[in-house]
């Protein structure tokens, strides 16, 4: 963003929102809030500040002719809706079937955690991570399948708890055969028991 605003801009434009829901952001208690808000945005969005495909890091290119599906199950995220700036948290599984190259498993979570870290919808985030991995891997076939609870509609709204909000990407083999894709959603199944 080329016209970002300031420390300073950002901290007084907190102090204008907690004037504005009725409270006083010079009363002791808020003083330092603006700085707060600040310091927690920084990390709750630091996914701005990461490539994800560079996140995947390098490949490696021998993996003694495995060629299985290799899943990542029950990565636990945090990310805030774009329409709210409500938080929606939830566990992110994703699977990808090599041609050639596999990737170290941590990267699979460092790519969930660059596009969570992000003002998000889930539909849109559950494609990037799935289109990401498939971009950069050039792996057969890639699974992305994201289960969250959604704050603007628990804590607000319709205030409905115990919801959750499933969304999937499928590419390359998964989204072609069916027998590949029920097995990653039976391991899916198998992992949260």
């Amino acid at each position: 963003m080329s016209n970002k605003p300031t420390r300073e801009e950002a901290e007084a434009a907190v102090r204008t929102l907690l004037g504005w829901v009725g409270d006083d952001p010079d009363r002791k208690g808020l003083k330092r809030t603006p700085a707060r808000v600040l310091k927690c945005y920084e990390e709750w969005f630091g996914g701005y500040a990461i490539d994800p495909s560079e996140a995947l890091g390098s490949t490696f290119a021998d993996a003694a002719g495995y060629n299985d599906i290799v899943a990542l199950c029950n990565i636990d995220f945090e990310s805030h809706c774009e329409h709210h700036i409500a938080p929606f948290i939830g566990q992110a599984h994703v699977a990808y079937l090599p041609d050639q190259n596999v990737v170290g498993v941590s990267k699979l979570v460092k790519v969930v955690n660059a596009f969570a870290k992000r003002l998000q919808v889930q539909e849109k985030m559950t494609h990037q991570i799935a289109e990401c991995i498939y971009d950069a891997l050039k792996p057969r076939a890639v699974a992305v399948v994201i289960e969250a609870q959604h704050e603007c509609m628990t804590t607000r709204g319709v205030y409905k708890k115990d919801i959750k909000m499933v969304t999937n990407s499928f590419m390359g083999e998964f989204e072609t055969n069916a027998e590949l894709k029920a097995e990653f959603m039976r391991t899916i199944e198998r992992e949260k028991g």
